[in-house]
C-alpha cells in the first residue's frame, strides 16, 4: 500500500501507536512480576496459619495476634521499598548507575538501623504488645514466643523491602519474584521439618519464617553487592546518605500510617455493629487487600517508569507514562469489577457457610466491585506520586483523607448504617477523597520536578 493510500494511517498517528505500545510492553513487564513478589508476604503468613492450625485453637489463636503486629510493623517501614526506588530511578534515568547503587546501599543500610531498633524493642516488649491486642491467656504464650523470634527476622525482612526497592529503580522486578518464590518454597519446607519434624511447635514455624526471610535478604544482598562492585559503587555506609533517605521516607511514613488508621477505624466500627456485621468486613477486606496487589503492580511499574523518565529530565516523557498508567488503570479497575461482581455467589460459597453472614455481605461485594475503577486510578497515581519523590504531598492527601473518613465512618453507627454503608465510606467516601487530591495534583504538573535529584 502507498503511503499516499487513504486508508494509511498518518505518520504522527503511526508514531503515538508505537510509543503506546512500547508503554504498554514496558508497564507489563514491570508490573506482571511485582504481582507475584507482592503476595510472597501473605502466602508466609498463609503457609504458617495452615501448618499451626493443625496444632490446636491456642496455637492458632497466638498466630493470628503475633501476625497483625508483624504484618504492622512491615506495612509501617514499606516506606523503604518505595522512596529507594524513586531514588534509583531518577539515578537511572540521569544513566548514573554508581549513583543508583549507592543510593540504594544508604536504603538497606537505614533498614539495618531501623532493623535493629524494632528487634530492641519487639523483645521486651512482646507481652504487653499481646497483652494489648486482648490475646487470651491460652493464647498469649504463643504469641509472646512467635512474636520475639520472629522479631529477630525484622532486620532481614526490611533488608528485603530496601533491595527489592533497588532493584525496581534498576528496571528489574522478575528478581524479587524469583527470590519471592525461592523465600516462599523454603518457608514451607523449613515449618515442615521444624514444627512435625523436630516437633518445635510454634517456635518451629517462627524460626523457619525467620531463616527463610534471612535467605531472602542474603540472595539480595548478594545481587547488589554485585552491582556495586561492577559499577564502582561504595558498600560502606554514608551518613548524608541514610539521612536523605530517612528524610524522603518520613512523608510515606506519614501517608502509610494514616491509611493503616483508615483500616483499623473501619475495622473497629464493623465490631461495634455485630459479629455478623465483622465477619462479613473481615471477608471483604481480604477480598479487597487481594483486589488491591493486582492495583499495586502498576502502581509499582508507575514508581519506576516514571522516576526513570524524571531522572532523564524527560518531562513529556514522564506524563505521557502518566497518562497511559491511567488509563492501565481504569481498564484493570473495570476488569477487576466484572470478575467481582461475577463471582460474588462463588466468593459466598467459598469464605462463609452463614446464611446471615453471606446476606451482609452480598451488598458489600457489589460495593467492593463498583468502586474497582477508581481505586484503579487511586493505586496508579500514587505510584505516580511516590516514582516522582512526591512524598509530602502524598502525606498531606492522606491526612485529609483520614479527617474526612473518620467522622463519616464513626456516624454509621449512630446513624443506624450497617456493613454496607461502612464500606461506601471504605471504598467510597475514601478512595473518592484521594482520587480527588490525587487527580487535582496529576493535573497541576507540580509533581514533574526533573534531574537525577528531586531539588
Amino acid at each position: 500500500m502507498s503511503p499516499a493510500s487513504p486508508t494509511a494511517a498518518p505518520p504522527g498517528r503511526s508514531r503515538r501507536n508505537r510509543a503506546a505500545r512500547q508503554q504498554d510492553r514496558e508497564i507489563l513487564r514491570l508490573a506482571l512480576p511485582a504481582f507475584g513478589s507482592l503476595v510472597a508476604e501473605p502466602l508466609f503468613l498463609m503457609a504458617d496459619s495452615a501448618m499451626i492450625g493443625h496444632l490446636g485453637t491456642p496455637q492458632l489463636a497466638g498466630l493470628g495476634v503475633a501476625a497483625a503486629l508483624l504484618t504492622t510493623a512491615v506495612n509501617v517501614f514499606v516506606f523503604l521499598a518505595y522512596a529507594t526506588t524513586a531514588a534509583v530511578a531518577r539515578s537511572v534515568g540521569a544513566r548514573d548507575l554508581s549513583a543508583a547503587i549507592r543510593q540504594g546501599m544508604d536504603g538497606i543500610w537505614l533498614a539495618v538501623i531501623l532493623g535493629a531498633g524494632l528487634v530492641a524493642f519487639l523483645l521486651p516488649a512482646a507481652p504487653a504488645l499481646v497483652d494489648l491486642f486482648g490475646a487470651s491467656s491460652s493464647a498469649a504464650p504463643h504469641a509472646v514466643t512467635y512474636l520475639r523470634i520472629s522479631a529477630l527476622g525484622m532486620p532481614a525482612m526490611l533488608i528485603v523491602l530496601a533491595a527489592t526497592g533497588v532493584l525496581r529503580g534498576l528496571q528489574d522486578t522478575r528478581t524479587p519474584l524469583y527470590v519471592a518464590i525461592g523465600g516462599f518454597s523454603a518457608n514451607i519446607a523449613l515449618n515442615a521439618l521444624f514444627i512435625y519434624g523436630l516437633d518445635m511447635g510454634i517456635a518451629g514455624s517462627a524460626w523457619g519464617t525467620v531463616l527463610a526471610q534471612f535467605g531472602m535478604a542474603a540472595v539480595y544482598l548478594v545481587v547488589v553487592v554485585r552491582g556495586a562492585r561492577k559499577h564502582g559503587a561504595t558498600l560502606r555506609p554514608s551518613a548524608t546518605g541514610i539521612r536523605a533517605n530517612a528524610r524522603a521516607g518520613v512523608p510515606l511514613l506519614v501517608r502509610t500510617v494514616s491509611l493503616r488508621g483508615v483500616l483499623l477505624i473501619a475495622t473497629s466500627v464493623a465490631a461495634r455493629l455485630g459479629d455478623t456485621d465483622i465477619a462479613a468486613h473481615q471477608i471483604a477486606l481480604t477480598l479487597w487487600t487481594l483486589l488491591a496487589f493486582a492495583l499495586d503492580a502498576i502502581a509499582i511499574a508507575g514508581q519506576a517508569i516514571i522516576g526513570r523518565h524524571l531522572g532523564a529530565d524527560d518531562a513529556p516523557g514522564a506524563r505521557a507514562a502518566c497518562r497511559r498508567m491511567v488509563g492501565w488503570g481504569v481498564v484493570a479497575g473495570v476488569v477487576l469489577a466484572v470478575l467481582v461482581a461475577a463471582a460474588s455467589p462463588l466468593i459466598l460459597r467459598l469464605f462463609t457457610g452463614d446464611q446471615d453472614v453471606r446476606d451482609q455481605l452480598l451488598p458489600v461485594l457489589l460495593v467492593v466491585a463498583l468502586t474497582q475503577p477508581v481505586a484503579g486510578v487511586v493505586f496508579v497515581l500514587d505510584g505516580v506520586l511516590m516514582g516522582a519523590g512526591d512524598g509530602p504531598y502524598l502525606a498531606w492527601a492522606m491526612l485529609l483523607t483520614l479527617a474526612v473518613f473518620a467522622p463519616v465512618a464513626l456516624l454509621v453507627p449512630v446513624a443506624g448504617g450497617g456493613i454496607t454503608a461502612l464500606w461506601w465510606a471504605v471504598a467510597g467516601l475514601m478512595m473518592g477523597t484521594r482520587l480527588i487530591t490525587l487527580a487535582l495534583r496529576a493535573r497541576t504538573g507540580r509533581w514533574v520536578v526533573t534531574g537525577a535529584v528531586r531539588a
